[in-house]
Formats: structure tokens, C-alpha cells, sequence
């Protein structure tokens, strides 16, 4: 009889050790580590409730709790940020609302007779899973902000839908998990022996949100502290979400707005991955970490190897979260090889870094031979030298705008590799004379002696102390929940790069006179001119200079 109690007794402990082991304990963690970002789950939604700065509004006409002298605040206020454009014609907006919202009700009905069916065949193999209802509303904001989409730029300075989608990704319930296209495309083959792996071998998921909007979820791989080191190549390090998030803001107070929003988000990749994805393939590659955290890794392993997987702590892990543009099939994108590509093997070079004459070869080539493409790769070089990405091997179009549409500044996560290695060694700023031709080499990327107006005074803007450039990154990154987004070593080489390339410049002007460097932009005030007529953004200048002491 002893000799039975006894053993009930250590049969009961073990059960009691296994359960707070294995039960208690992970969920304890999960509370510890939601309590200390100060996270309110409700219902199936697992991540961090947007409750950080991120309800702030980014025109500066907007409330915002900042004190009253913020820079950024300041900076938005300048009338170089206020410059209203022409009214826009019909052809000139990507999408008409009608169109817009006919495809999204079909895709809608397609995604719940799909949900439908999942359910009822789970339901057969005794399998019981939640389901996840769709509230598709016209007045969402991840449809504003593709309805806001112009010949211009992505969308406009004082487009308040922009916060909330911010705000959306962020917090609205995740309904399923897949893989990226780019990433099925490749059907889980690996080449090994390739130095540059294939689009798609970086880990990102595509995630659907309750309200059907749809983004683009990289997850951390490193540390914000730990950099590219010397000796790696950029093409073999690995991407980093928070260098998506910080190109966002960057492209915002750069005011060309062509990256998609970005927000950071903690993902319960337990909770919202595993359990929402319909995909087997997606399934199949989770797996419990030896330390107890929930790990999953892409079809195509990085390197082939497992231990590069990401894992949760030991469920949650935080990443970016990047709006999806318009479907293909309704806003139809062309990807152009960037003329100004690096090269992508360790010994070889590409003809622009030992011709000579390769840039009048290339002005000399459609599209780049007139309209402002060109302009339009400068303005590109300049945001790709600022954040330390040598990755742009290739830009993407909107077919509607044709030649005089905006480029699109996407996949922007090899930014922000080293904030001393790039801006000291191959990325170092130079200008070469070569006949009458001066070339300038920024970023490693090359571009002629030519710059827009409108972004050579915002960049001289910024290099001044009461807008200086990386004061206003940290306020702006501030408002992101997963901040610090960078460290002030990035921070800090955000205006070392700055100042390479107004120099640069200077020298183009010294060199070759301002009339022929500077390109005047045309645009329409929001002044008195009235509206949709056309000023220079030189007359803006002449009016801002006036009133700078104003502004100080």
C-alpha cells in the first residue's frame, strides 16, 4: 500500500513538473515579454497594441504631442514641404475607385468560398480550426492609400489614411500566412554554389489582415547594434527589417515618398503564423528551437542550412510590416535593370566603373535620353547613398505613367549595413572631370552632374542645424513601437553621407555653373498663384530664403 502511494505521489509531481515545465512556464514568458512592450491581446490578435507615437499625424498642419519646436514638426511646416501640385487628371491617378473596389469584392468572394471549403475539409479529418471572418469596408485605409496613388508619388503630403494604415498594420488581426510569390516561384530549390542566391531565399511572408489589406512581414535576423563586417560582401549579408523601416521615414522627410508605408510589429509567430497559414509547405518548416522558442525558416534555406532560421522568444518575434502595392493584374509594374547595377561576383566589375564615356553612352540610350528618368535615378542614388544600400540592381515603374512616372524605391532591407565601412571605403564620394562630362560617383552607383531643384533645396535644407538631418530621422523613427529603429551611429552617418553629397554637387556647380547642373522642377503653389498654376520651385526658394529667419 505504501509502495502505491509512493508512486501515485512521484507519478503526480512528474506530471506537475512537466506541466508548469512545459505549459506554465512559456506563458509566463509570453506575459513578461507582452507586459514589457506594454501589449493589450485581444482576441486572436497576439501582437503589441498600437499604442506607441504612431498616432501622430505627419502634416504639419496636424496635433501632434511633440513640443512645439520639433524639427520634424518645423520641417514639414517649410514651404518647401507645402508645394500643392497641379490638379490631377484622370489618367494621372494609377486607379479609379469603381475599378478598384469591383477587383477587391471578387478577390473577397474568392478568399471566403476558398475559407469555406479549408474549413469543411478540416472539419471531415476531425480537425478543428478557428475560423477568420473578413470585414472588407470601402473606407479602409489600405485602399486609400492604393486609391492615392499618383503620377507623382505614392501618395500625397497631407494623406491622413497614410497613420491609419500605419496604424492597421500594426495592430489588426492577422487571418492568414504564405509565402512571398517570389519566394513559391522557386519551389523550395536551392542552388548552394550560387554567391548570390536567387530573389526569395531571404525569409519574408506575405500576411493578410482582417480587413483583406495585405503586407509584407521580414523578419529580425540581427541585432540593431551588430554591423556588416569589413570583410563580407554586401550581397551575402543578410537583409534587415529595421533598415526597411527606417528607408520609410527616411523617403517621408526626403519628401520623394516612394516606399510603400513600413511599420514594425511583434508577431506571435505561433499564434499568427502557424496557426492562420493554409500552406503545408509553410507548416512544415516550423520546428522547436534545443532553447524551447518556436523557429521556422524559407523552403529555400539560406545557405541550406537550418541554423539560419528565425525563432521567436520563445513565440514572439518583431519584424517589418510593408504595405503591398496594387495586384499586378489591376496596376500592372515593370522592373527595369538599374544602368548604374554592382556587380554581384567577388572579382568582377561592371562597365560603369571602368568606362569612362559610360555615361554618355547611357544619355544617349531610351528611355534615359530625354523626359527625367535620369533625374529620377539621381534622386534614387542619392536615397540608396544615405542609407548604405548597394543592392539596386534593379527599379520598378508603374506601366500607366510610362517614361515620366516616379520610380518606385523598394526592398530596401540591405540598408543601414555599417554606418562606417560603406561611407570609408567603396561608397567613398568622389568627382572625376572627363572632358566636358562630370561624373560623380556618390554611392557606387555613378550619376551625372545633374540634380532637380526641388531636391538639391531640401538636401541643403536639411544640412542646416535647425533641420539638421539626422535630428530629424531620430524624432521621425520615434514613432515607430519597435524604436530605436537605429543607432546613433547610423543616425550620426546619415549626415556624414549628407555632406558627401552636397559637396559633390558643389563641385558639379563650381565646375560646370549652376544653370546647367540644376534642373528647375515645375510645380504648382499653394499660394497665391492660385490653383494649378505653375511655378518654379527657384521661386519658392527666392520666397522661403526671404522668410528663413522665420523658420530658425
Amino acid at each position: 500500500m505504501r509502495r502505491d502511494r509512493f508512486l501515485l505521489a512521484i507519478t503526480l509531481t512528474t506530471v506537475l513538473v512537466a506541466d508548469v515545465y512545459f505549459v506554465l512556464l512559456p506563458r509566463l514568458r509570453d506575459w513578461y515579454h507582452l507586459s514589457r512592450n506594454g501589449c493589450t491581446c485581444q482576441g486572436v490578435n497576439f501582437s503589441i497594441e498600437y499604442q506607441g507615437q504612431t498616432s501622430q499625424k505627419w502634416t504639419s498642419g496636424s496635433n501632434t504631442t511633440f513640443e512645439q519646436e520639433s524639427k520634424l514638426e518645423r520641417l514639414f511646416s517649410h514651404p518647401l514641404y507645402n508645394i500643392r501640385l497641379p490638379e490631377l487628371a484622370p489618367d494621372e491617378r494609377l486607379l479609379e475607385e469603381e475599378e478598384l473596389m469591383g477587383y477587391y469584392r471578387r478577390k473577397v468572394t474568392r478568399w471566403e468560398r476558398q475559407q469555406k471549403l479549408y474549413v469543411e475539409a478540416a472539419a471531415a479529418s476531425n480537425i478543428s480550426i478557428p475560423e477568420q471572418p473578413v470585414t472588407f469596408e470601402p473606407n479602409a485605409s489600405w485602399l486609400k492609400f492604393h486609391l492615392g496613388i499618383n503620377r507623382y508619388a505614392l501618395y500625397s503630403r497631407d494623406d491622413h489614411s497614410i497613420d491609419r494604415l500605419l496604424q492597421d498594420m500594426q495592430s489588426a488581426p492577422i487571418i492568414s500566412a504564405d509565402y512571398t510569390q517570389d519566394e513559391k516561384a522557386l519551389k523550395g530549390a536551392c542552388d548552394c554554389s550560387q554567391v548570390v542566391k536567387p530573389s526569395g531565399h531571404h525569409l519574408k511572408l506575405a500576411l493578410k489582415l482582417q480587413d483583406f489589406g495585405k503586407a509584407m512581414f521580414k523578419p529580425m535576423r540581427q541585432e540593431r547594434h551588430e554591423e556588416t563586417p569589413e570583410d563580407f560582401f554586401y550581397f551575402v549579408d543578410f537583409q534587415r527589417h529595421n533598415a526597411e523601416i527606417a528607408s520609410f521615414h527616411l523617403d517621408r522627410v526626403l519628401d520623394f515618398r516612394r516606399v510603400p508605408p513600413v511599420v514594425g510589429r511583434l508577431i506571435n509567430v505561433t499564434g499568427e503564423i502557424l496557426y492562420t497559414t493554409h500552406s503545408d509547405d509553410l507548416r512544415s518548416v516550423f520546428f522547436t528551437s534545443p532553447a524551447n522558442n518556436t523557429c521556422f525558416f524559407a523552403k529555400c534555406l539560406y545557405v541550406c542550412k537550418t541554423e539560419y532560421a528565425v525563432c521567436g522568444h520563445p513565440h514572439l518575434l518583431e519584424g517589418s510590416m510593408s504595405a503591398y502595392l496594387p495586384g499586378l493584374s489591376i496596376a500592372p509594374r515593370i522592373s527595369i535593370p538599374n544602368p548604374w547595377i554592382r556587380s554581384y561576383t567577388f572579382t568582377g566589375r561592371e562597365e560603369w566603373e571602368v568606362n569612362p564615356a559610360y555615361c554618355n553612352t547611357i544619355k544617349g540610350l531610351y528611355p534615359y535620353s530625354s523626359g527625367n528618368r535620369l533625374l529620377n535615378i539621381i534622386d534614387m542614388t542619392i536615397f540608396d547613398f544615405l542609407t548604405g544600400n548597394m543592392d539596386r540592381h534593379h527599379y520598378e515603374i508603374f506601366t500607366k505613367f510610362g517614361d515620366e512616372g516616379f520610380l518606385l524605391h523598394l526592398d530596401n532591407a540591405r540598408g543601414f549595413l555599417s554606418s562606417t565601412l560603406l561611407h570609408l571605403t567603396s561608397l567613398n564620394a568622389f568627382v572625376y572631370i572627363s572632358g566636358t562630362e562630370l561624373w560623380g560617383n556618390v554611392n557606387g552607383l555613378g550619376f551625372f552632374c545633374s540634380i532637380k531643384r526641388s531636391t538639391l533645396l531640401r538636401l541643403r535644407l536639411l544640412a542646416r542645424p535647425e533641420y539638421r538631418l539626422s535630428d530629424v530621422m531620430r524624432e521621425s523613427l520615434g514613432q515607430d513601437p519597435l524604436m530605436p529603429i537605429l543607432t546613433e551611429p547610423h543616425l550620426q552617418a546619415l549626415d556624414r553621407r549628407l555632406g558627401r553629397v552636397l559637396k559633390a554637387m558643389d563641385r558639379c556647380i563650381k565646375k560646370l555653373g549652376e544653370a546647367q547642373v540644376v534642373v528647375t522642377d515645375f510645380v504648382a503653389s499653394s499660394g497665391a498663384t492660385g490653383r494649378g498654376t505653375r511655378v518654379r520651385v527657384g521661386d519658392i526658394q527666392d520666397k522661403s530664403e526671404e522668410r528663413e529667419e522665420g523658420w530658425s
